[in-house]
Order: C-alpha cells, then sequence, then structure tokens
C-alpha cells in the first residue's frame, strides 16, 4: 500500500469529524437569510484549503456566493486538474420528515444523516483529503491541481458563467473532475459520461382579485387551480410523450449500440420498484426504465399550490395557483429555445376567463464525453483499484449544467466520478452518505491522481 493510501486509512476518523464541521453549516443557497452560512462554509474550505500549503487560496466575491479557488501545479510537463464542488445544498424542508436534525450529522447503520452529505459537500470533500494526503505525507501531487468551489449550484450557478469566462486563463486545465454524481450500485463503481439538460419554469394562474367563497361564486367564476390541472394535464399523453410542438425537433434518436449498452447494466426493475415502494413504473412508451430516466427528455411537475392548504376545511376559489416545472433536456436541445417552446404553448392553453404568466428560472445543455479520453480511462483504474470491479459506464437523469459550459468555455471534458448512491435521498429528507464510500472515494480520488500522468503520455 502506498504512503497515500495509509495516511488516508490512518486518518479517516479525523477526515470524518472535518466533514461533519462542513456539514453543520446550514448553507442553503435557495434561502436569502442564509447568506451568513454560505459565506461560513465558503470560509471552511478556504481554511482547510490554506492548511495545505498551496500555491494559491482565494475567495473571489460575486453578485451573488462566493467562488473558492485555489491551486498548486508544480509541474511543467503534467496534466492539470481542475475539480470542481459546490458547497450551497437544498433546503431541508420538510424537516418533519426527518429522522434526524438535518443539519446535526448523525452516523446510522454506515451511513451518514445530514443535508448536503452526498449532494456535494461528501462528495466534494473527498478531493480536498485526497490532495491532502500527498501533501502531508511530504510527497508531491503527481499532476498540476486547481480548485472551484461554489455556493450557487442548487440556483442554476448564475454566477459561475461568467466567472470562468472571465478567468480562462486563470483556471486553463486538461481537464474537470466533479464527484457530484452516483454509482450504479452498492459497491459497484460507475463513472457518468453523460448528463441530461434543464429548463425550469413556473406557471401562475391569475382569476379574482381576491380568495372567493366557493358556495357563493363556484360555478360562475372561473377557478385558477382548477385551469392550472387542467394546462398540466394537455401537457403529456397517456402515453407520457410530451406535446408540446417542437419539442422533439432536435433530439437525438437512440441509436441501437446505445440501447445496447444500457441493456448490458445491471438493473433489477423488480428491485427498483420494491425500493420505492410503487407497484408498476410509468414513462415513455417504446422505451426501458433505464433509457426513459437517463436518456429521454421528460417534463415533471415539481411543485403545485394555491387555495387553502391547511388542517381542515375551509370552502375557498383560489384567487391564484402556481406550479413549478422542470424539463430534463438531452444532446442538441437547447434549453432556452425548450423554455420559449413550453411558455408558447401553456399560454395557448389558458382560457381568457384567467392570466397567465409563464416565467423561466434557470436551465443548462446536456453533456456527453467521449469514451476515448484518458481521464476516463484513468477514473475507471482508480475505481477498480480501490472497488476491486471493474468501473461501469453509465449516463444520468439528472443536471450539472456546468460540465457543458466547462467544454464551451475552457474547451475541456468532465470526469464525473461520483461516490454516491441513487438511494442517497439527495435533495428529500433523510438525504445521507454511506462512510465506507466517503473513505473510497478519498482513495480514489488519490489514485486517480497518481495514475493520470502514465495514461496522460
Amino acid at each position: 500500500m502506498s504512503t497515500t493510501q495509509e495516511y488516508i486509512d490512518q486518518n479517516k476518523d479525523k477526515f470524518v469529524e472535518e466533514l461533519f464541521d462542513l456539514l453543520r453549516i446550514p448553507s442553503v443557497s435557495t434561502d436569502s437569510s442564509r447568506k451568513e452560512e454560505i459565506k461560513k462554509a465558503a470560509g471552511f474550505l478556504v481554511s482547510q484549503l490554506n492548511n495545505l500549503n498551496l500555491d494559491t487560496v482565494k475567495t473571489y466575491e460575486t453578485p451573488g456566493n462566493p467562488i473558492v479557488y485555489a491551486e498548486h501545479c508544480p509541474h511543467d510537463d503534467r496534466p492539470t486538474v481542475l475539480i470542481y464542488g459546490h458547497y450551497d445544498v437544498q433546503p431541508s424542508d420538510p424537516e418533519e420528515l426527518w429522522d434526524t436534525p438535518p443539519f446535526e450529522p448523525t452516523i446510522k447503520d454506515g451511513l451518514i444523516y445530514a443535508r448536503g452529505a452526498s449532494d456535494d459537500k461528501g462528495q466534494a470533500f473527498t478531493h480536498v483529503k485526497a490532495v491532502e494526503s500527498f501533501i502531508k505525507t511530504g510527497q508531491e501531487l503527481p499532476v498540476n491541481v486547481k480548485f472551484i468551489l461554489e455556493g450557487e449550484e442548487e440556483i442554476g450557478s448564475p454566477n459561475l458563467v461568467p466567472f470562468l469566462e472571465e478567468h480562462q486563463e486563470l483556471l486553463a486545465c486538461d481537464m474537470v473532475l466533479i464527484s457530484d454524481t452516483a454509482m450504479f450500485g452498492e459497491d459497484q463503481p460507475s463513472i457518468t459520461y453523460g448528463l441530461r439538460g434543464l429548463a425550469y419554469m413556473e406557471i401562475e394562474v391569475v382569476g379574482p382579485n381576491r380568495d372567493l367563497h366557493s358556495g357563493v361564486y363556484g360555478g360562475a367564476v372561473e377557478n385558477p387551480a382548477n385551469v392550472l390541472c387542467e394546462i398540466i394535464a394537455k401537457l403529456k399523453d397517456e402515453d407520457g410523450v410530451i406535446q408540446i410542438p417542437g419539442f422533439y425537433d432536435d433530439v437525438v434518436p437512440l441509436t441501437e449500440a446505445d440501447r445496447e449498452a444500457f441493456a448490458q447494466l445491471p438493473f433489477d426493475e423488480e428491485e427498483y420498484k420494491k425500493t420505492l415502494d410503487v407497484e408498476a413504473l410509468h414513462g415513455e412508451k417504446g422505451y426501458t426504465t433505464l433509457e426513459r430516466s437517463s436518456a429521454r427528455p421528460t417534463l415533471d411537475v415539481n411543485g403545485i399550490w394555491g387555495g387553502y392548504t391547511k388542517e381542515g376545511a375551509k370552502t375557498v376559489l383560489p384567487s391564484k395557483a402556481n406550479a413549478k416545472v422542470s424539463m430534463r433536456l438531452v444532446p442538441d436541445q437547447n434549453p432556452h429555445k425548450i423554455a420559449q417552446l413550453f411558455k408558447k404553448h401553456v399560454e395557448s392553453l389558458a382560457p381568457d376567463t384567467v392570466k397567465v404568466t409563464v416565467n423561466e428560472h434557470h436551465g443548462g445543455f446536456a453533456s456527453v464525453t467521449d469514451l476515448d479520453f484518458y481521464g476516463l480511462k484513468a477514473g475507471a483504474q482508480a475505481f477498480e483499484d480501490v472497488y476491486e470491479t471493474e468501473a461501469l459506464f453509465s449516463r444520468e437523469g439528472g443536471s450539472i449544467p456546468i460540465v457543458a459550459d466547462f467544454k464551451r468555455v475552457l474547451g475541456v471534458e468532465s470526469i464525473l466520478m461520483g461516490f454516491g448512491l441513487t438511494s442517497n435521498a439527495i435533495h428529500s429528507p433523510n438525504e445521507n452518505f454511506s462512510l465506507k464510500d466517503f473513505h473510497r472515494g478519498i482513495k480514489t480520488s488519490a489514485r486517480f491522481l497518481e495514475l493520470l500522468p502514465d495514461y496522460a503520455s
């Protein structure tokens, strides 16, 4: 075992304690009242990186939340890896569904329970500790390393793209390393080579100028909640096909090779249903579950509200109703074009008895990494060396819009080396991350940095 790997084994308890300190910070980017916590989380990472005696550690202020940057580049003739992660987290709502406090990390059955444990504090922190394992043992880093850690990923990274464009020389690299995805299964490492894009929308339907008594006005005045439900119901047909005109125009069909690759993945549909406690699955007709969930576009309501929703009854005809809708996109679909098509179609479905407003929140392009890229091959070997299992390559249904921006602005591929699982309940109550995979993630990251020079030659 190498000195680096021994150091990781000897310090695994310390690494967990430090991660817990980070997880205790409620750095929720969607909540403007959490600005101080956001700054505290950024400051914690700056302190961690400063402790490594890197060449540069700096905080860049933005119109939103700070970006933490660091670099250590001792080589002129070896690859440079830009490590990306985010320290902001999703809200913990609904908190009553958490078994333990969301911002007080708890270990239970080998899992760390806390908001941000998997998405993305725990996963991103593996790379900080991997770099530490070289420096604290007196070894020179095998490659050049740069860090960029942001606090706005959960709100669409509005200030990161301008930062990339303004600092292209500073961020110049040969690849981006990201751990913000899931492995294909427990003890089955995988590298994600494709991500879907995203268009995130909000619909507001407004009727009368105030909430009305449903007995007095029902049947005479249009109910915005009813209209909203009718609009949503018309967005897809019974076969799961999205009904927005032009939505599929730029979708590249799956090839036979693509479909064969999906068919070879070890996926147990019955176990999948059992895990979710559902009797049956549903999606676009003509495609398998894996194809629908990772390589076909989708449209889903993420939230819907209006009228009286508290305990008991209140016979009210609501003045307005709202819904948030996300569309996952595939390569060649433009999120801004899709947003406009969505807006036009929803407005066309609205009767003249209500006023409908459609707003685009944020979005991003899909991305696919070349499977022949040497960084992917080094990543797969690192996984195999640590997990003692051959790594799979898969596409994932989630979105990391910045991956496409790294390719567009910096001209480099991204390696999505996730250590989480789809069962980690990210964005949900009881988010968790395996202690074992936190530890193995650090070791895999360190091994990847060791292997990379040989794969680059």
